[in-house]
Formats: C-alpha cells, structure tokens, sequence
C-alpha cells in the first residue's frame, strides 16, 4: 500500500543552524520524531479506511484522535523546518511584514516580547504560533500537544517547537533560552511569503 504521507527532506542540511540549533537534535526530531508522525498519521488514514470497508466503527473515536495527533504533528513539524534558515543576531522581519507586525503588536520589540512569552509558557509540550486572520491582522497562541487549542480563522505563519526532544539535548530545561535562540533563525521570508498569501 502507498503511503500517503510522507516525511519532508529538510531546506537545509543537519549542520546548517548550528550554534543555535545542534546537528545533533536536528537530526534526531527530523528523522526519528517528525518520522514518526508521519507512520502514526498513515497508520490512521488506513485504521479508517479499514473501518469504511467493514462498515466497522467501533474504534472511531480512537482513530480519529490518532489522525488529528499525528496530522498536527505532521503538519506543524513542515511547517517548522521551512520557518527556519542560519541564524543571526540581528534577525528581523522587512518591509509588508514588519509594519503588519508593528500594527498588530505596537512595536516589533512588543512583538518580540509576546512571542517569546507566550512560546516559553506552553503548559507541557506544545507550540508558540504566529497566524494570520482573513483580513491581515496578525495573532499569536499557543498549541498544547499539537492538535489542542487552534483558533478557528487564524493560519499558522510561524511556529516554534517547545516539545522536549526539540531542545533538550542542547539546552535541557532552559527552555527560555531555546527560545530565544530560535528568533534568531527565523526565516522571515518564508513568513513573509505565507503572509502575502493569506492576503490575497
């Protein structure tokens, strides 16, 4: 049977966005976790189709759970991967996308603030997310897990992975610092480019 999902080849190699983010993790949350998203989700999508075909629903609940888990996972992990490139210091959005910001937050440095608060205080293991509504407006949440806690009406631009295995080889339980260092490796291009899409 054909897999209908599969696991992205990285925009860059292991090494790319080291020193804030270590080969070693990098290659790790690529291949063995966001991997296993991928095998979890097309487990699912087969578990239903199963079910379709035997007019068998008496696990409903269970699969549909494994498929939101596991296709957020997905998901947000590509998305993840593209919102990244080298780091460095002075790491900032340009033009149509920082004045956006500048509106929606008052100033980039407020921007900057929230983002990095709001990411550092995911209850548990979960997301920092910066989304868009239909009119250009500009909102940060957070995930828990990766399915919970969506704003319906808001698509993710840019997320920041605060799960454990995403830093913790390199930082342990400084998860502030994990955060920070992220900033730096933004790619506000790739944030830029989602945006102008979301307002045409």
């Amino acid at each position: 049977m054909t897999e209908e999902f599969l696991l992205p080849k990285l925009p860059y190699t292991y090494d790319a966005l080291e020193p804030y983010y270590d080969q070693q993790t990098l290659e790790i949350h690529h291949t063995k976790h966001h991997a296993g998203y991928v095998t979890g989700l097309n487990n699912a999508v087969a578990k239903l189709r199963e079910a379709r075909e035997s007019g068998n629903f008496a696990l409903i609940k269970h699969w549909e759970r494994e498929l939101a888990f596991h296709g957020a996972g997905h998901a947000l992990h590509c998305l993840f991967w593209e919102n990244m490139c080298p780091g460095k210091e002075d790491n900032k959005a340009e033009s149509e996308l920082l004045a956006a910001l500048e509106k929606s937050f008052g100033s980039w440095e407020k921007f900057i603030v929230q983002f990095k608060a709001a990411t550092v205080a995911v209850e548990g293991s979960g997301w920092g997310v910066l989304a868009a509504d239909g009119h250009g407006h500009l909102h940060i949440f957070q995930v828990e897990k990766h399915q919970d806690c969506f704003v319906p009406g808001l698509t993710p631009l840019l997320v920041c992975d605060v799960w454990e295995h995403a830093y913790y080889l390199k930082y342990q339980n400084r998860r502030a610092e994990w955060v920070d260092n992220f900033v730096k490796l933004i790619n506000w291009k790739d944030v830029a480019l989602r945006y102008s899409l979301i307002k045409k």
